[in-house]
């Protein structure tokens, strides 16, 4: 039986983390009935998580940093675990929100040292194709929570079903660290070995101050980060609202279900067509400008054009799938543009703070829009408005790039 490699362990662990966190939305009519979780309180289960991430992002990278890649996401994935199970277990919201901000620091710990990791488990001419797959692990968890969870809740009554479900994902994360042990070469000290020799300058930060104030220092940094945040606002606020917008059109709970869960998991696709493209020198500025501009055109064909029902949907898939090559390359340029090899998770952790605060202001945002105009059709106004900052982001990337060469 062949065996797996690290690097699909890596990616499968990001999954699994990514289930934790799209769990929630299917469990919550549940939630409500069982425990009594008001829509106040429902609102606070789903922030958390991106509260997490915009507060700790860049702190947990320099943890990383210094504690080692591997020993961080098993850290991560046993927290997840704990967490879930007593999350599973509570018998109150103020139990359920204890367990799920645990949920969101030990996602953050599975998540920040997956590229640096990939980094050095995977050859140079592969890289790019497997930090595509890497970038894909939200939105396949998020398909998969969407399609598994209710299934699972299904085969239990109404109070044990959330449960069991909540149960089986803290197995799961106990599986994946125990493959993650087992696979993944320990980590040398501090953090992996390089896979490039450091610079001078390098050799100098040797702390976390200078590790940090090395990352902020850098401009290809901040611009990666603010791209990502231009991306992961506008993606959470279409894919989010779905179901509410399906509700109000009159679908079934099961066959919306299943219109959110596809155009989650075509956001895969173009993850892995970054990867696929950038190994076939594709230039990341043709794949940004790209993903944006079809983000853009799509929220406005979805939501202010006049157009049947299936055409807005196709133009929803449109916005995901194509959508997916702008993560797919802002991992790859994280890795490329981060100051050295030490940064690469302080650089990943404050994209990820960006990537929160994009998702933690893009759905009030365009929830706000829609009540002004009674409806969603000038929603696409905020999602343009990110499509452009983006693509000015991306151009000034493609400039950094330029000098760098």
């Amino acid at each position: 039986m062949k065996a797996i490699h690290p690097a699909s362990l890596v990616i499968a662990a990001g999954v699994v983390a990514a289930l934790h966190v799209g769990k929630l939305p299917p469990a919550l009519p549940a939630l409500q009935q069982v425990l009594g979780v008001s829509l106040v309180q429902a609102g606070f289960l789903l922030a958390l998580f991106q509260l997490a991430g915009m507060t700790l992002g860049l702190p947990a990278g320099l943890l990383i940093q210094r504690y080692g890649a591997r020993r961080s996401m098993l850290a991560g994935l046993l927290v997840l675990s704990l967490a879930s199970a007593l999350g599973g277990a509570a018998q109150g919201t103020a139990g359920l929100l204890a367990s799920r901000v645990f949920e969101g620091l030990g996602f953050l710990c599975v998540v920040l040292p997956a590229p640096g990791l990939l980094r050095a488990l995977v050859a140079p001419g592969r890289l790019s194709r497997a930090l595509g797959a890497w970038g894909a692990y939200m939105p396949l968890g998020a398909a998969l929570a969407m399609l598994v969870g209710p299934w699972v809740m299904a085969q239990a009554d109404v109070a044990w079903g959330w449960r069991i479900w909540w149960w089986l994902l803290s197995a799961f994360s106990v599986l994946l660290a125990a493959g993650v042990y087992r696979s993944v070469p320990a980590d040398q000290s501090p953090g992996l070995a390089p896979s490039r020799t450091p610079s001078p300058a390098t050799s100098l930060f040797s702390g976390s101050h200078d590790l940090l104030r090395l990352t902020l220092r850098s401009r290809g940094v901040w611009l990666v980060a603010l791209c990502f945040s231009m991306y992961s606002g506008q993606w959470l606020a279409v894919v989010g609202f779905l179901p509410s917008i399906y509700a109000q059109a009159g679908l079934p709970a099961a066959s919306a279900a299943w219109l959110t869960a596809l155009a989650a998991a075509v956001n895969i696709i173009g993850n892995l067509a970054a990867g696929r493209l950038l190994h076939l020198r594709v230039p990341p500025l043709a794949l940004l400008v790209a993903g944006f501009a079809a983000m853009g055109g799509g929220a406005l064909l979805a939501f202010g054009v006049d157009a049947s029902p299936w055409v807005r949907y196709l133009a929803v898939l449109a916005f995901s799938m194509l959508g997916g090559l702008i993560p797919g390359t802002l991992f790859s340029l994280a890795v490329r543009l981060a100051p050295s090899t030490a940064t690469v998770p302080a650089t990943v952790g404050w994209m990820q703070q960006w990537s929160a605060f994009g998702q933690f202001c893009g759905p009030p945002l365009v929830a706000w829009v829609a009540g002004l105009a009674g409806h969603w059709q000038l929603t696409w106004t905020v999602t343009g408005a990110c499509a452009l900052a983006g693509m000015g982001l991306a151009w000034q990337i493609h400039g950094l790039l330029g000098r760098e060469r």
